[in-house]
């Protein structure tokens, strides 16, 4: 077994276990949640395996019952029925630290799935992002870094634009983290086959993969951006009720997360629809068996994956950082003005983010921030603007040109 890597969230699951009688935790699978609670278990259930969850289904109350306690209920979602035994647990004993439920869907699928509203607290868990792959992962988190006033580090040593294709194809998949590409390339593949052809049967019975497998590989290719649903019917050729169904299906098995618009009454004309994302930048060049080589050759592609990239890192952060920023992009119709990513943060500031695949920004290319600093006034605290070079330096008032890899310095 590879050595532990510590996780941002492990402070976060200490706290709640101490203080909460359930703690779910959820997330992408292969993300490393089963490792991660196990470490505070003292008994495991793995509900994946039929010969462990065959007391469970039959009668989830007795089989919890005088159990070693903290109890890990692994993947809840192969027997739905033990959340509502946790939740009678609980009411009748609410002591802190009794159970550790993780699961590969989220929690909140249905009413009939989710009794566990106001008794369990949950927590996501991403795959690995590069400050946890390094372990540096006792710096505050990088927006609350912005939102304290502090100017980002210049990091030592950072890759260029193919360093940073390379480490987004390599992407945060604990168990394949140290293979060699080759099995890590096979694995990856394998994943996507193993959500397609497995986890969207038994979550949603699709009987049809093929289907699913045509709008996965549009939605890959339109990572990072803003595109239409009518776009994404066209090229994966379903119906809008399908595609739509495959969406929530997707982001129910933590593959993607679409970032809402922002909106503002300062800002107007603004397109209402979400920046489409893969939460997992790897699986991308998985979907679309694309290497480094075929990445550098794609202009398009390569400013998706660096942008998919860049936000991964941010989206592994939001859960344990204290300005507790919420996501969103914005866009004005037609495209005038775009930002990628705007962190709402406590108080109603907002940063901004730009993310661009050369390693010398200029002055025009912080055009956007510019707009949005000057439209949103004393509620813009910085603009960022990510980039490939190694240098930290102003850009104009309030906007920073910052290398990507100070995101884990």
């Amino acid at each position: 077994m590879p050595p532990y890597r510590t996780r941002l969230v492990d402070p976060l699951l200490d706290t709640l276990m101490a203080a909460q009688p359930a703690v779910l935790l959820v997330g992408p699978r292969a993300a490393g949640k089963t490792t991660t609670a196990s470490r505070r278990a003292a008994t495991t259930v793995r509900l994946d395996r039929a010969a462990e969850a065959g007391a469970f289904v039959a009668d989830p109350d007795a089989a919890l019952r005088d159990l070693p306690e903290p109890i890990l209920l692994d993947e809840w979602q192969q027997v739905p029925g033990v959340l509502g035994a946790v939740k009678r647990a609980v009411d009748g004993d609410p002591r802190p630290g009794r159970f550790l439920i993780t699961g590969s869907v989220r929690g909140d699928l249905t009413g009939e799935t989710w009794p566990g509203t106001g008794r369990v607290v949950r927590v996501t868990l991403q795959t690995l992002s590069m400050r946890e792959q390094l372990g540096r992962i006792d710096a505050p988190a990088f927006l609350d870094q912005l939102a304290a006033g502090h100017t980002p580090s210049r990091p030592m040593d950072p890759p260029d634009l193919r360093g940073y294709v390379e480490l987004a194809l390599r992407g945060g998949f604990p168990s394949v983290l140290d293979q060699t590409q080759d099995l890590r390339e096979s694995w990856l593949e394998s994943y996507v086959d193993q959500i397609i052809t497995r986890d969207a049967v038994s979550l949603a019975g699709l009987r049809d993969p093929s289907r699913l497998r045509r709008y996965v590989s549009a939605y890959a290719m339109s990572t990072a951006g803003t595109v239409s649903e009518q776009s994404l019917i066209e090229a994966s050729g379903l119906d809008r009720k399908t595609a739509n169904a495959y969406e929530r299906l997707l982001t129910d098995l933590f593959v993607v997360e679409p970032l809402p618009a922002w909106t503002s009454n300062r800002l107007q004309r603004l397109v209402h629809g979400p920046k489409r994302y893969f939460i997992e930048p790897s699986l991308v060049g998985a979907v679309l068996r694309a290497d480094t080589e075929t990445v550098m050759r794609d202009v398009d592609l390569l400013g998706r994956l660096i942008d998919t990239f860049v936000v991964a890192q941010l989206r592994a952060e939001r859960e344990v950082s204290r300005s507790r920023p919420v996501l969103y992009h914005v866009r004005e119709r037609q495209g005038r003005h775009e930002i990628d990513v705007l962190a709402e943060i406590r108080g109603g500031r907002v940063i901004g983010c730009e993310v661009k695949a050369t390693a010398a920004p200029t002055t025009s290319d912080a055009r956007h921030l510019a707009w949005l600093r000057d439209r949103l006034a004393d509620r813009f605290t910085s603009g960022i603007l990510f980039h490939t070079g190694p240098s930290v330096y102003t850009l104009s008032q309030s906007i920073i040109a910052v290398p990507i890899a100070a995101l884990w310095t």
